[in-house]
Protein backbone atom coordinates (compact mmCIF):
# COMPACT_ATOMS: atom_id res chain seq x y z
CA UNK A 1 0.00 0.00 0.00
CA UNK A 2 1.22 3.70 -0.96
CA UNK A 3 1.71 5.80 2.05
CA UNK A 4 1.96 9.62 2.65
CA UNK A 5 4.04 12.13 4.53
CA UNK A 6 1.33 14.18 6.97
CA UNK A 7 2.78 17.53 7.22
CA UNK A 8 4.52 17.49 11.42
CA UNK A 9 4.36 20.75 13.62
CA UNK A 10 6.97 23.20 13.23
CA UNK A 11 10.37 22.17 14.57
CA UNK A 12 9.06 17.81 14.52
CA UNK A 13 9.56 15.51 12.35
CA UNK A 14 7.27 14.33 9.73
CA UNK A 15 5.14 10.83 10.28
CA UNK A 16 3.71 8.69 7.82
CA UNK A 17 0.25 7.77 7.59
CA UNK A 18 -0.24 3.90 8.20
CA UNK A 19 -3.36 1.72 7.71
CA UNK A 20 -3.34 1.28 11.44
CA UNK A 21 -4.35 5.34 11.73
CA UNK A 22 -7.67 4.47 8.97
CA UNK A 23 -8.20 1.19 10.86
CA UNK A 24 -8.38 3.39 14.30
CA UNK A 25 -10.29 6.29 13.04
CA UNK A 26 -13.40 3.87 11.73
CA UNK A 27 -12.68 1.18 13.96
CA UNK A 28 -12.62 -1.85 11.86
CA UNK A 29 -9.69 -4.02 11.44
CA UNK A 30 -6.48 -3.75 9.53
CA UNK A 31 -7.37 -6.40 6.95
CA UNK A 32 -10.56 -4.88 6.45
CA UNK A 33 -9.23 -1.55 5.42
CA UNK A 34 -6.61 -2.98 3.33
CA UNK A 35 -9.30 -5.13 1.43
CA UNK A 36 -11.57 -1.93 1.14
CA UNK A 37 -8.71 0.86 -0.38
CA UNK A 38 -8.39 -2.07 -2.61
CA UNK A 39 -11.20 -2.85 -3.47
CA UNK A 40 -11.87 -6.43 -3.14
CA UNK A 41 -15.13 -8.38 -2.15
CA UNK A 42 -16.23 -8.78 1.36
CA UNK A 43 -16.34 -5.22 2.73
CA UNK A 44 -20.09 -3.78 3.66
CA UNK A 45 -20.45 -0.38 1.50
CA UNK A 46 -21.06 1.71 4.51
CA UNK A 47 -18.08 0.70 5.74
CA UNK A 48 -15.89 0.99 2.57
CA UNK A 49 -17.37 4.70 2.41
CA UNK A 50 -16.44 5.44 5.86
CA UNK A 51 -12.69 3.80 5.30
CA UNK A 52 -12.47 6.11 2.26
CA UNK A 53 -13.19 8.95 3.60
CA UNK A 54 -10.96 8.83 6.82
CA UNK A 55 -8.25 7.80 4.30
CA UNK A 56 -8.99 11.36 2.81
CA UNK A 57 -8.85 12.94 5.55
CA UNK A 58 -5.41 11.88 6.83
CA UNK A 59 -4.49 12.76 3.33
CA UNK A 60 -3.91 8.81 2.38
CA UNK A 61 -2.65 7.65 -0.82
CA UNK A 62 -5.26 5.41 -1.87
CA UNK A 63 -4.69 3.20 -4.86
CA UNK A 64 -5.97 3.14 -8.26
CA UNK A 65 -8.81 0.88 -8.65
CA UNK A 66 -8.62 -1.91 -10.52
CA UNK A 67 -12.29 -3.14 -10.38
CA UNK A 68 -13.96 -4.03 -13.45
CA UNK A 69 -10.94 -4.38 -15.72
CA UNK A 70 -8.81 -6.62 -17.53
CA UNK A 71 -5.43 -8.28 -17.52
CA UNK A 72 -4.02 -10.86 -20.47
CA UNK A 73 -2.17 -13.26 -19.98
CA UNK A 74 0.11 -14.63 -22.72
CA UNK A 75 1.12 -18.22 -22.22
CA UNK A 76 4.37 -19.55 -24.27
CA UNK A 77 4.21 -22.69 -25.86
CA UNK A 78 5.89 -24.43 -23.23
CA UNK A 79 3.77 -23.07 -20.91
CA UNK A 80 0.84 -24.18 -22.66
CA UNK A 81 2.64 -28.27 -23.16
CA UNK A 82 3.44 -27.94 -19.13
CA UNK A 83 -0.39 -27.22 -18.48
CA UNK A 84 -1.20 -30.61 -20.43
CA UNK A 85 1.60 -32.55 -19.00
CA UNK A 86 2.68 -31.58 -15.70
CA UNK A 87 -0.01 -29.41 -14.34
CA UNK A 88 2.54 -26.76 -12.88
CA UNK A 89 0.79 -23.86 -15.19
CA UNK A 90 -2.53 -25.27 -13.75
CA UNK A 91 -1.85 -23.85 -10.27
CA UNK A 92 -0.33 -20.92 -11.84
CA UNK A 93 -3.61 -20.13 -13.08
CA UNK A 94 -5.67 -21.44 -10.26
CA UNK A 95 -3.43 -18.97 -7.64
CA UNK A 96 -4.32 -15.86 -10.57
CA UNK A 97 -7.77 -16.13 -11.04
CA UNK A 98 -8.47 -16.81 -7.67
CA UNK A 99 -6.41 -13.34 -6.67
CA UNK A 100 -8.20 -11.73 -9.71
CA UNK A 101 -11.66 -12.64 -8.36
CA UNK A 102 -10.90 -11.36 -4.97
CA UNK A 103 -9.51 -7.78 -6.75
CA UNK A 104 -12.62 -7.96 -9.50
CA UNK A 105 -10.21 -8.49 -12.22
CA UNK A 106 -10.91 -10.66 -15.24
CA UNK A 107 -8.17 -12.61 -16.39
CA UNK A 108 -7.89 -12.67 -20.23
CA UNK A 109 -5.47 -15.69 -21.50
CA UNK A 110 -3.76 -16.17 -24.72
CA UNK A 111 -0.84 -18.63 -26.16
CA UNK A 112 1.44 -17.11 -27.83
CA UNK A 113 4.00 -18.87 -29.93
CA UNK A 114 6.63 -15.99 -31.35
CA UNK A 115 6.92 -12.24 -31.66
CA UNK A 116 4.43 -11.68 -34.26
CA UNK A 117 1.96 -12.67 -31.80
CA UNK A 118 2.98 -10.75 -29.35
CA UNK A 119 3.06 -7.57 -31.43
CA UNK A 120 -0.59 -8.54 -31.92
CA UNK A 121 -1.11 -9.31 -28.77
CA UNK A 122 0.58 -5.61 -27.97
CA UNK A 123 -1.11 -3.26 -30.54
CA UNK A 124 -4.75 -5.35 -28.59
CA UNK A 125 -4.01 -4.25 -25.77
CA UNK A 126 -3.17 -0.52 -26.56
CA UNK A 127 -6.44 -0.08 -27.95
CA UNK A 128 -8.44 -1.42 -25.35
CA UNK A 129 -8.83 0.79 -22.41
CA UNK A 130 -10.70 -1.94 -20.15
CA UNK A 131 -6.90 -3.63 -20.21
CA UNK A 132 -5.19 -3.15 -16.74
CA UNK A 133 -1.75 -4.70 -18.36
CA UNK A 134 -0.27 -7.90 -19.33
CA UNK A 135 1.17 -10.51 -17.94
CA UNK A 136 4.01 -13.22 -19.58
CA UNK A 137 3.55 -16.86 -18.66
CA UNK A 138 7.01 -18.86 -19.02
CA UNK A 139 8.52 -17.21 -21.39
CA UNK A 140 12.57 -16.22 -21.83
CA UNK A 141 13.10 -15.09 -25.21
CA UNK A 142 14.94 -11.91 -25.23
CA UNK A 143 12.91 -10.81 -28.36
CA UNK A 144 9.81 -11.20 -26.71
CA UNK A 145 11.01 -9.09 -23.70
CA UNK A 146 12.33 -5.93 -26.04
CA UNK A 147 9.52 -5.59 -27.77
CA UNK A 148 7.55 -4.64 -24.50
CA UNK A 149 10.18 -1.70 -24.07
CA UNK A 150 7.66 1.66 -24.55
CA UNK A 151 4.61 -0.61 -24.16
CA UNK A 152 2.65 2.27 -21.85
CA UNK A 153 0.95 -0.29 -19.53
CA UNK A 154 2.54 -2.35 -16.59
CA UNK A 155 3.85 -5.68 -17.75
CA UNK A 156 4.95 -8.69 -15.49
CA UNK A 157 7.08 -11.40 -15.79
CA UNK A 158 5.73 -15.03 -14.42
CA UNK A 159 8.12 -18.24 -14.06
CA UNK A 160 10.55 -16.25 -15.89
CA UNK A 161 12.78 -13.27 -15.51
CA UNK A 162 14.14 -9.82 -17.64
CA UNK A 163 18.29 -10.41 -17.10
CA UNK A 164 18.77 -6.49 -17.82
CA UNK A 165 15.89 -5.80 -15.07
CA UNK A 166 13.12 -3.43 -17.44
CA UNK A 167 9.96 -5.79 -16.09
CA UNK A 168 8.92 -6.75 -12.87
CA UNK A 169 9.06 -10.91 -12.53
CA UNK A 170 7.88 -13.47 -10.20
CA UNK A 171 9.23 -16.64 -10.02
CA UNK A 172 10.12 -19.60 -7.10
CA UNK A 173 13.69 -18.91 -5.67
CA UNK A 174 14.92 -21.64 -8.14
CA UNK A 175 18.95 -21.58 -7.18
CA UNK A 176 18.33 -21.62 -3.35
CA UNK A 177 15.76 -24.66 -3.89
CA UNK A 178 18.00 -26.86 -5.68
CA UNK A 179 20.18 -25.89 -3.45
CA UNK A 180 18.39 -27.19 -0.45
CA UNK A 181 17.35 -30.19 -2.20
CA UNK A 182 21.07 -31.09 -2.93
CA UNK A 183 22.01 -30.41 0.48
CA UNK A 184 19.69 -32.42 1.81
CA UNK A 185 20.61 -35.68 0.15
CA UNK A 186 24.46 -34.71 0.71
CA UNK A 187 23.60 -34.51 4.52
CA UNK A 188 22.31 -38.23 4.19
CA UNK A 189 25.28 -39.14 2.75
CA UNK A 190 25.78 -39.10 -0.94
CA UNK A 191 28.33 -37.46 -2.76
CA UNK A 192 27.53 -38.91 -5.97
CA UNK A 193 24.40 -37.35 -7.09
CA UNK A 194 23.22 -36.57 -10.70
CA UNK A 195 21.19 -33.56 -12.07
CA UNK A 196 18.54 -34.85 -14.33
CA UNK A 197 17.17 -31.63 -16.03
CA UNK A 198 16.02 -30.51 -19.94
CA UNK A 199 17.86 -27.60 -20.29
CA UNK A 200 16.98 -24.23 -22.13
CA UNK A 201 15.73 -21.48 -19.97
CA UNK A 202 17.27 -19.49 -17.68
CA UNK A 203 15.35 -21.09 -14.70
CA UNK A 204 16.75 -24.38 -15.18
CA UNK A 205 19.93 -23.10 -15.31
CA UNK A 206 19.36 -21.59 -11.88
CA UNK A 207 18.54 -24.98 -10.23
CA UNK A 208 21.83 -26.41 -11.94
CA UNK A 209 23.56 -23.15 -10.05
CA UNK A 210 21.81 -24.54 -7.06
CA UNK A 211 22.76 -28.29 -6.78
CA UNK A 212 26.39 -27.18 -7.72
CA UNK A 213 26.12 -24.38 -4.95
CA UNK A 214 25.63 -27.66 -2.67
CA UNK A 215 28.59 -29.51 -3.34
CA UNK A 216 31.06 -26.22 -3.27
CA UNK A 217 29.53 -25.36 0.03
CA UNK A 218 30.09 -28.99 1.62
CA UNK A 219 33.86 -28.78 -0.46
CA UNK A 220 32.92 -31.34 -2.77
CA UNK A 221 34.00 -32.07 -6.31
CA UNK A 222 30.89 -31.58 -8.74
CA UNK A 223 31.90 -33.08 -11.82
CA UNK A 224 30.73 -32.22 -15.13
CA UNK A 225 29.53 -35.45 -16.19
CA UNK A 226 27.08 -35.54 -13.13
CA UNK A 227 24.63 -33.43 -14.82
CA UNK A 228 22.57 -35.05 -17.60
CA UNK A 229 20.41 -33.31 -19.95
CA UNK A 230 17.21 -34.73 -21.72
CA UNK A 231 15.51 -33.69 -24.61
CA UNK A 232 11.88 -33.18 -22.70
CA UNK A 233 10.08 -33.56 -19.63
CA UNK A 234 8.84 -36.92 -20.62
CA UNK A 235 9.23 -39.36 -17.61
CA UNK A 236 10.03 -42.05 -21.08
CA UNK A 237 13.46 -39.57 -21.69
CA UNK A 238 14.32 -40.02 -18.09
CA UNK A 239 14.16 -43.56 -17.49
CA UNK A 240 16.16 -43.85 -20.79
CA UNK A 241 19.05 -41.37 -19.89
CA UNK A 242 19.28 -43.47 -16.22
CA UNK A 243 19.30 -46.76 -17.95
CA UNK A 244 21.77 -46.18 -20.61
CA UNK A 245 23.86 -44.47 -17.83
CA UNK A 246 24.10 -47.30 -15.93
CA UNK A 247 24.80 -49.85 -18.74
CA UNK A 248 27.43 -47.80 -19.89
CA UNK A 249 29.12 -47.40 -16.52
CA UNK A 250 28.51 -51.29 -15.72
CA UNK A 251 26.77 -50.25 -12.39
CA UNK A 252 25.92 -47.51 -10.51
CA UNK A 253 28.29 -44.76 -10.22
CA UNK A 254 25.71 -42.55 -8.24
CA UNK A 255 23.72 -43.06 -5.26
CA UNK A 256 21.14 -40.21 -5.62
CA UNK A 257 19.13 -38.43 -8.47
CA UNK A 258 17.70 -35.06 -7.82
CA UNK A 259 15.85 -33.85 -11.34
CA UNK A 260 14.98 -30.06 -12.08
CA UNK A 261 10.98 -31.55 -12.27
CA UNK A 262 8.99 -34.08 -11.00
CA UNK A 263 8.06 -35.57 -14.21
CA UNK A 264 11.89 -36.75 -14.54
CA UNK A 265 11.90 -38.30 -11.17
CA UNK A 266 8.92 -40.71 -12.30
CA UNK A 267 11.09 -41.67 -15.45
CA UNK A 268 14.42 -41.77 -13.10
CA UNK A 269 12.36 -44.38 -10.80
CA UNK A 270 11.23 -46.43 -13.26
CA UNK A 271 14.71 -47.08 -15.55
CA UNK A 272 16.58 -47.58 -11.68
CA UNK A 273 13.88 -50.10 -10.72
CA UNK A 274 13.09 -52.14 -14.57
CA UNK A 275 17.23 -52.58 -14.15
CA UNK A 276 16.06 -54.10 -10.67
CA UNK A 277 17.57 -51.51 -8.17
CA UNK A 278 15.57 -50.61 -5.04
CA UNK A 279 14.70 -46.94 -4.66
CA UNK A 280 15.54 -45.92 -1.86
CA UNK A 281 17.52 -49.12 -0.79
CA UNK A 282 20.12 -48.67 -4.12
CA UNK A 283 19.14 -44.58 -5.13
CA UNK A 284 17.39 -41.98 -3.80
CA UNK A 285 15.24 -40.07 -6.01
CA UNK A 286 14.43 -36.09 -5.52
CA UNK A 287 12.25 -33.72 -8.14
CA UNK A 288 11.04 -30.14 -7.84
CA UNK A 289 8.02 -28.74 -7.93
CA UNK A 290 5.52 -31.39 -5.74
CA UNK A 291 2.93 -32.07 -7.89
CA UNK A 292 0.20 -33.71 -6.51
CA UNK A 293 0.74 -37.22 -7.59
CA UNK A 294 4.18 -37.00 -6.04
CA UNK A 295 2.56 -38.54 -3.12
CA UNK A 296 0.85 -41.44 -5.28
CA UNK A 297 4.03 -42.77 -6.41
CA UNK A 298 6.11 -46.14 -5.30
CA UNK A 299 7.83 -44.94 -3.19
CA UNK A 300 6.27 -41.63 -2.87
CA UNK A 301 8.21 -38.65 -4.05
CA UNK A 302 10.86 -36.74 -1.99
CA UNK A 303 10.37 -33.50 -3.39
CA UNK A 304 10.80 -29.35 -3.50
CA UNK A 305 7.53 -27.84 -2.79
CA UNK A 306 7.39 -25.07 -5.70
CA UNK A 307 4.50 -22.40 -4.20
CA UNK A 308 2.62 -22.48 -7.75
CA UNK A 309 -0.39 -20.64 -6.94
CA UNK A 310 1.27 -18.19 -5.15
CA UNK A 311 3.18 -17.16 -8.15
CA UNK A 312 -0.14 -16.39 -9.87
CA UNK A 313 -2.13 -14.20 -6.87
CA UNK A 314 1.81 -12.17 -6.36
CA UNK A 315 2.10 -11.62 -9.52
CA UNK A 316 -1.15 -9.85 -9.86
CA UNK A 317 -0.47 -7.62 -7.02
CA UNK A 318 2.63 -6.78 -8.47
CA UNK A 319 0.80 -5.68 -11.75
CA UNK A 320 -1.48 -3.99 -9.37
CA UNK A 321 1.17 -1.49 -7.51
CA UNK A 322 2.10 -0.48 -11.40
CA UNK A 323 -0.84 0.33 -12.21
CA UNK A 324 -1.00 2.68 -9.21
CA UNK A 325 2.51 3.46 -9.62
CA UNK A 326 4.09 2.18 -7.20
CA UNK A 327 6.02 -0.67 -8.98
CA UNK A 328 9.57 1.24 -10.18
CA UNK A 329 12.20 0.20 -9.94
CA UNK A 330 11.47 -2.73 -11.60
CA UNK A 331 11.39 -5.41 -9.07
CA UNK A 332 12.41 -9.12 -9.09
CA UNK A 333 10.39 -11.17 -6.46
CA UNK A 334 11.74 -14.80 -5.25
CA UNK A 335 9.10 -17.15 -3.37
CA UNK A 336 10.87 -18.98 -0.88
CA UNK A 337 10.40 -23.08 -1.67
CA UNK A 338 10.38 -25.67 1.22
CA UNK A 339 10.88 -29.67 0.70
CA UNK A 340 8.64 -32.34 1.22
CA UNK A 341 10.37 -35.45 2.66
CA UNK A 342 8.70 -39.04 1.95
CA UNK A 343 9.99 -42.19 0.99
CA UNK A 344 12.23 -41.92 -1.99
CA UNK A 345 15.06 -40.74 -0.07
CA UNK A 346 17.25 -42.51 2.67
CA UNK A 347 20.71 -43.12 3.61
CA UNK A 348 23.75 -43.50 1.22
CA UNK A 349 24.81 -47.02 1.00
CA UNK A 350 28.60 -46.83 1.70
CA UNK A 351 30.95 -49.51 0.33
Amino acid sequence: MATTIVPGKRGKKSRRVRLEDIAERVGVSLSTVSRALAGEKGVRADIRERILEAAKDINYAIPTPVAGKKVILAASSAAMIDYVRNQFTLYVLEGLRERASALGLEIVTRAIADQSEEKMLLDEAKADPDVAGLMFLTIDDEGMLAATRGFDKPVILINGDDPYMRLSSVTPCNRSAAHLAADYLIRLGHKRILFLMRPGRRTIDRRREGWQDAFVNHGLDCPPDLAVAVDDWLPELAAQAITDRIKKAKGLDFSAVLTAGDSLAVGAMLGLQQLGYSVPGDVSVMGMDDLPQAIFLNPPLTTVHIPMRELGSVALDLLRDGMAGLATPARRVELACHIAERQSTGPARHG
